[in-house]
């Protein structure tokens, strides 16, 4: 799986974050520990290790250098055949127009239905102020 960059025999402290940093040494920093924040890093030794994409370096339990290749994961997708689109205009246009007229139609029902209820509101309204 991962193989060996660097002997470098670093001893690890508890409560310290060691990783490889950009120009390829090996540094250290303290950890984030509930609301304290974490320290700024500091080179603990100089290697130099040139990275290569799609490797994770990282410093193994014997304190050295190894790289592991990144896996990729995720589901694979399969291979689709495109089909041939039939250009079917004047279907699509008469369909847009009934749909278009029958909400159309709907919103007059719901206007009618809404005109009534007010009619309704109002008269039992003027029935209640004639009888006091």
């Amino acid at each position: 799986m991962a193989k060996k960059v660097a002997k470098v025999g670093i001893k690890k402290e508890s409560g310290y974050l060691y990783f490889i940093d950009k120009q390829g040494d090996v540094s250290c920093a303290k950890m984030a520990r509930g609301n304290k924040k974490g320290g700024k890093p500091k080179k603990v030794a100089k290697v130099g290790v040139k990275k290569e994409s799609g490797f994770l370096y990282f410093i193994d339990k014997d304190g050295d250098v190894s790289c592991a290749k990144m896996v990729r994961g995720g589901k694979k997708k399969k291979a689709t055949k495109k089909k041939a689109v039939k250009k079917v205009a004047k279907k699509k246009a008469t369909k847009k127009k009934a749909v278009k007229k029958a909400t159309k139609k709907k919103a007059v029902k719901k206007a009618t239905k809404k005109k009534a209820v007010k009619k309704a509101v109002k008269k039992a309204t003027k029935k209640k102020a004639k009888k006091r």
